[in-house]
Parts: structure tokens; sequence; C-alpha cells
């Protein structure tokens, strides 16, 4: 028996894996990468996998000019029925597959720190991966688990994250407390309810601890799609009319625009019918300019670096009441200012339909806000405005607290070795 657990956050946007010597009872290290994959252009007979993950993934999509396959947001098609495979290089991926490769440049990298092939993790799962529904989220965990099969874990437990989060959060408390837990990411929100102890922590049975869970499919790839609904579509031709027929002027179906607001989509967008309709739209419009632009961002896989302006916007009005939304590539050319107030209306259904979903849960489980002692928030989309003031309206007698937003996570999960002791 090894020494060594792995406890992993494999998350929409970024991945963790926390090292836990168990020996010692310490986190021996921590390694963070972006959930990229991108596959290079042409096979390469150096490079046997043809494929980079992480950090790299961002360097050679670039360097590759934006040409080969470029994969985000692996995370969110786990649940879905309706993807079965995808073709790269004439090799059948599956979502297992493209999870594993994710997985699996975790352990590799974890493995050569403690020079050691460990076999046991703890890996993270959202309370739903898509909405309480049965099928998918049974899909999509029969799905995780046969990643981590492939990726080379023999002995694996899974853990809910905001219960991960928690026990993070639990060994910075000096005293028993009631602990309301967010966990928001790029692809869920998550709450827990849950009794913490410093003195219970490691302990071997936390089940009566546990009080409630609750989910939803709202992250921050969500608040990044209706941003590029609202303010990227129509500087890629939404509101473009054509003349098929002389004398009847119609507006390109909206629904062709819904394909570049969600990452899961784009990756796939590649059928030839689409591309002919995308053709034909152009040919009747006259040549649309703007409608160039969808073009070029399609024929040259652009959409991540359209999404990391986004997401650059996003992170400036944070702590600033304007920013710049700016993209400039291959004739495309964006410069709008975003003010704070557009932003927040612009995502305002998802914050409510996250709102709803905590007033759901509090209400479910009997809940009462005065019974609360602190709140936990954790995940990169906490840190946006609207969440915070969520939270600080619902709860204003109890302070926010908040860990690592990206590692927080993956170190409950290391903490939560109990699980083993069947």
């Amino acid at each position: 028996m090894g020494r060594f657990l792995y406890g992993i956050d494999f998350g929409t946007t970024n991945s963790a894996l926390v090292i836990y010597d168990e020996e010692i009872k310490e986190i021996h290290s921590t390694i963070i990468i972006p959930s990229l994959i991108y596959f290079y252009h042409q096979p390469s007979v150096a490079n046997a996998k043809n494929y980079v993950v992480g950090e790299e993934a961002i360097a050679a999509y670039l360097d590759d000019d934006m040409k080969g396959r470029f994969i985000k947001s692996v995370k969110q098609i786990l649940p879905k029925s309706s993807f079965t495979e995808t073709r790269i290089h004439n090799k059948k991926f599956n979502a297992s597959d493209l999870v594993a490769i994710l997985l699996k440049e975790l352990k590799d990298r974890a493995d050569q720190l403690i020079g050691q092939d460990c076999r046991k993790a703890i890996i993270g799962r959202p309370v739903f991966f898509d909405d309480d529904d049965v099928q998918k989220d049974t899909l999509a965990q029969t799905r995780l688990n046969k990643a981590a099969e492939l990726a080379g874990f023999t002995d694996v437990r899974f853990q809910f994250e905001p219960i991960g989060a928690a026990f993070a959060y639990e060994r910075t408390l000096s005293k028993k407390e009631k602990v309301l837990v967010a966990d928001l990411g790029g692809g869920t929100t998550d709450f827990t309810y849950l009794v913490l102890d410093p003195e219970k922590a490691g302990s071997k049975d936390r089940k009566d601890d546990m009080m409630a869970t609750a989910g939803i499919y709202i992250g921050g790839d969500s608040f990044d799609s209706a941003f590029m609904w609202e303010k990227g579509t129509p500087y890629f031709g939404k509101h473009t009319q054509y003349e098929a027929t002389p004398g009847k002027v119609l507006t390109v179906p909206k629904s062709l625009f819904a394909n570049i607001c969600s990452w899961e989509q784009m990756n796939f967008f590649n059928g030839l019918r689409i591309k002919k309709d995308i053709e034909d739209y152009y040919y009747f419009s006259g040549n649309d300019r703007k409608f160039k632009n969808l073009i070029t961002l399609i024929d040259n896989n652009l959409g991540y670096s359209v999404f990391q302006s986004i997401e650059k916007a996003k992170i400036e009005l944070t702590n600033a009441d304007k920013a710049m939304f700016t993209y400039q590539k291959m004739g495309i050319g964006i410069d709008e200012e975003i003010r704070l107030s557009a932003y927040e209306q612009i995502i305002e259904k998802d914050v409510a339909r996250i709102a709803n979903c905590l007033d759901e849960f509090m209400l479910k489980n009997h809940i009462d806000p005065k019974d609360i002692d602190s709140l936990f928030l954790t995940g990169g989309t906490s840190m946006v405005g609207s969440i915070q003031k969520l939270f600080k309206n619902k709860f204003p007698h109890v302070k926010l607290n908040s860990g690592d937003n990206f590692k927080s996570v993956a170190k409950g999960l290391a903490y939560s070795g109990y699980l083993f002791r069947d």
C-alpha cells in the first residue's frame, strides 16, 4: 500500500490535484492545470499522442495557427447523451476518453513528483451533473468512472465537490459551526449545509454531519455564454439579413448563433451541412462583412481566443465599474466598453436561477438563515460581483468566507480519506 492519496478536482475551467501524504498526514504538493486539450492540425511521428494538455495546449494552439482541434469544458459533455464520440485524425474519442486525457496528465505530473505510480484517488463530482436529471447524472458518473480507470486509477472514491470545499474550510476553524458552502465553478453551482467541527477533521463517519445538498447546472460558462449572445454575436452577424428569393428579405436564424455561445457545441461545430448553410447565407446576404466574421471564426477555430477576451472583461468587472471587450484577429475587430450595470443585466437571469435554487434548497430542507453560523464560497465564479451581492443580501448577518478558489475543493477531497475505510 502506497503512502500517498490524490485529491482531484476535475473542473470545467481548471483542474487541480492535491498530493496527500497519509503517513505524516500533510499535503505534499498541489498541481493546477487548465482543463484544455489541443490536438495538432498535422499528426506528428515524433509525438505519438498528437495532443497536448493544460498550459501547453494554449501555446500549441497559437503556434499551430489555430488550425487543430481545441477542446475546452470537457466536463460539460459528461451528462450529454447526444454526445457519443468525435473523430480527430480518424480516431474516435468518446467522453470518457477525453476526460481521461486530463486525469492522466494530472496523474503523470503527480507521479513524477513523488516518484511512484499512485493509483488511489478521491475525485470530486458536482451534486448534480445536469439539474437533478437522474438519467443524465448516472450517465455522467459512469463516464467519469471509466475515465478514472483509463487514466490509471484502480482505487477510487467520489466525493461531492462542495463537501470537499467544506473539509478544507474545516481545517481553519477553532470551534464547531453550521456552515453553508457554495461552490460556484465554470459549469455548476452546488450548495451543501453541514456541521463542521475541527475536532472531527479526518474522522471516519461524517454522514450525520451532512445535512443537505443541492445543485444547479449553471456556472461561469453560463455567464460567458450570455455575454457572447448579447455582446459578441452581433459582431458575427446575428442581425444579418439575406435575400434568397427576390424581394423576400429574411434574417439569418438566431439558432445558428447559439452554436458559438456554448463551448461544448463549438468544439464539435464542424458538420458539412451547417457549413454549407453558412456559406449560402453569406452569399445571399451580399457578402455581409459581419457575417464573414462568423465564417472566419469557424474556419480558423478562433473560439477560444474570443472567449479569452470575454473572460478578461469579466475578471476586470469584479473590481471595476467598466471594462473593455476587445478582440482583434484576422479582420475581426471588437472594441466596446462594457459597464458593470450592463454586465449584471446580461447575467441576471442566470444569477436569478442560482438564487431560486438556493431558496428552494433552504425551504425544502427547513434551513433557517438564523441557524447558519458561516458561509463559505469557493470556485472562480464566486468572485463575480452579482454573486457576492446575492449572498450578502440573503445573509446580511453572516460573514462571507472564502478560501483559495482554485485549490479548496482538491484540498478537501485529499482530506476525505475516511471514504476508503469501508
